[in-house]
């Protein structure tokens, strides 16, 4: 991270869709992206966003770039810090105690909604047009905010960064690519096994250490994910359910129930407000 002219962090705007970024650094990273739907993939936690996302993430928490493989128009500001960005007077100063404690549950990645991800999120967008000074007690209003808020989630449930757990970019990059081009038909765990050199018993204990997850649990995932952007862009459910590899219109439904909370048929009435 190489912070702008003047200033002790750096704020940017990447555009990153069309690459697979499974990365890591010791920054801090704080994160807004605006898309319909996307995946949130942090350390072992594996999800989806929709509308939008703000992620807090620690230093050395390997994590997948938030507009990985998106398919519509989105917006996206990242911020990246070191802990120590303000010198010794950030762990030594008292009026520093609730950010402090803040960064420190950012080992396990944190998840803002509500009030506190649109506040959060306004000021981060205010941020891009003010001068470097400003931009530092802007920046430090909004770790208050989040320091401060209750409407956070933690994404893992102990220290996910690579002193503890490293994994490998080139296997993760494999499964990703695989997945996309065949979550629509019937991906096999035998197939991505052979391609990744490992025997599909190793592959598949490999792949719940990384995610968390079975491997047909990941791809139920990958493919609901899809079905949102689908659902919101006007496809049908009939349409949708064969469009991401199911032949079942009620298997698709209770799997998408299960895993978004709403029946496809709630989802596009509460994001779409019409039948």
């Amino acid at each position: 991270m190489i912070p702008g002219p003047g200033q002790s962090f750096k704020i940017f705007t990447p555009s990153l869709k069309q690459y697979f970024y499974w990365h890591y650094h010791p920054e801090f990273e704080l994160t807004f992206v605006e898309a319909q739907s996307g995946i949130r993939h942090v350390g072992q936690h594996v999800s989806s966003y929709l509308g939008s996302d703000l992620i807090f993430i620690g230093s050395n928490i390997p994590h997948l770039n938030f507009d990985y493989e998106l398919q519509t128009e989105y917006k996206q500001i990242v911020i990246q810090m070191k802990e120590d960005f303000l010198g010794t007077a950030f762990r030594q100063s008292p009026e520093f105690v609730t950010i402090q404690k803040l960064f420190d549950r950012a080992t396990k990645a944190i998840s803002f909604h509500g009030e506190t991800k649109r506040k959060a999120a306004e000021k981060l967008q205010r941020m891009l047009h003010l001068p470097a000074f400003e931009q530092l007690l802007c920046l430090l209003e909004i770790f208050q905010l989040l320091a401060d808020s209750h409407e956070y989630e933690l994404l893992n449930d102990r220290d996910t960064s690579v002193k503890v757990f490293l994994k490998d970019k080139i296997r993760m990059s494999s499964v990703y690519e695989y997945i996309h081009a065949s979550f629509n038909e019937s991906p096999d765990v035998n197939v991505i096994a052979a391609k990744v050199n490992l025997s599909t018993a190793a592959f598949c204990r490999y792949f719940k250490k990384q995610t968390n997850m079975t491997f047909t649990d990941f791809v139920n995932q990958y493919r609901i994910s899809q079905a949102k952007t689908y659902l919101l862009n006007g496809k049908n459910i009939s349409e949708t359910t064969y469009s991401v590899g199911f032949s079942s219109i009620s298997h698709f439904s209770q799997l998408f129930k299960k895993i978004v909370g709403d029946n496809p048929s709630d989802f596009k009435k509460r994001y779409l407000h019409h039948d």
